[in-house]
């Protein structure tokens, strides 16, 4: 059970395992593009590659047809990565339980957007998770963990990418665990849970009062999705990569322009100074600061707000 990119390696790595797939659940077609016309999810597109049937697209979860269908399966685990949050009817039904990829070291980073925050919040470690599936949300027993250092200059994209493989490996000894009964699982500690919340729109409004390292966090922690933005001259700027000038410099004014030539765009922050990399214009394609600064024009102690 799945649907975005993040789920495809897992799926991989099942497919070519020695276990059966036996079906695919996943979210339903929606409209995409400027035509906006119905097109398949990544999983989906998959398993119409390789030919995987029955794939499963209900609007909900709790629909009396989809149970039905869904214990046609006879599935004896049902294996969930990046998927919507399943109904007690739906995670109780296999013999050997419902399992679930979650891409933080749980108990840290429950929700919605675990790789986000954890760029945001400059952790140094991350990791993945293989919990059994219970009806508080990322709570269920641990099968197993792995930790993943993250990159000063990591993304949530690049994070995104590599905790999918990394997670996929973990899920496929896990399944293979659960399949030889050799798992040993254990409970999480209530007392360590931290909070991975859905981002909202207020969220990428980027604040540029705050320290060099925090800005850059989240410059990076939103990027490629959905990006911070700063508002110059009237004009909404996402930003997608950044780096740390100066972690004390303290004589600007937060959000003003330090410096700007052809090739850099330094930005005041409290304290310190962070170069922009890499960002767009609205409505524009993203560039690499050279390539905007030659289409784009910005003044020192013009500010960003």
């Amino acid at each position: 059970m799945g649907t975005p990119q993040f789920a495809i390696p897992s799926l991989e790595k099942i497919f070519h395992s020695e276990h059966k797939l036996v079906g695919i659940v996943t979210q339903p077609d929606r409209p995409r593009g400027r035509g906006q016309n119905l097109l398949p999810q990544p999983v989906k597109r998959f398993a119409i590659d390789h030919h995987i049937e029955p794939i499963l697209q209900p609007l909900s979860l709790k629909d009396e047809y989809f149970i039905a269908d869904l214990r046609k399966l006879e599935a004896d685990l049902f294996v969930v990565v990046a998927f919507r949050i399943l109904p007690d009817v739906v995670f109780d039904m296999a013999p050997k339980g419902s399992i679930n990829l979650h891409p933080s070291l749980l108990p840290n980073y429950r929700g919605a957007a675990p790789i986000n925050w954890a760029i945001i919040k400059g952790e140094k470690i991350t990791g993945v998770t293989i919990i059994y599936i219970r009806k508080e949300i990322d709570a269920g027993n641990i099968i197993l963990q792995k930790k993943e250092p993250l990159h000063e200059d990591d993304t949530a994209g690049t994070l995104h990418d590599r905790l999918s493989k990394v997670g996929a490996d973990l899920l496929m000894k896990a399944i293979d665990n659960i399949a030889e009964n050799k798992v040993q699982t254990y409970s999480q500690n209530p007392e360590l849970v931290t909070k991975a919340p859905k981002l909202t729109a207020e969220m990428t409004h980027l604040n540029f009062d705050q320290p060099a390292l925090n800005v850059k966090n989240w410059i990076h922690g939103l990027s490629p999705f959905p990006g911070a933005y700063g508002i110059h001259n009237g004009s909404q700027i996402k930003f997608y990569r950044a780096s740390i000038i100066d972690k004390d410099y303290k004589n600007g004014i937060p959000g003003s322009v330090n410096r700007i030539n052809k090739n850099q765009l330094w930005i005041n922050c409290n304290p310190g100074i962070i170069s922009i990399l890499e960002l767009q214009l609205e409505g524009r394609r993203k560039l690499k600061i050279e390539e905007f600064l030659r289409g784009y024009k910005i003044k020192e102690n013009d500010y960003f707000v």
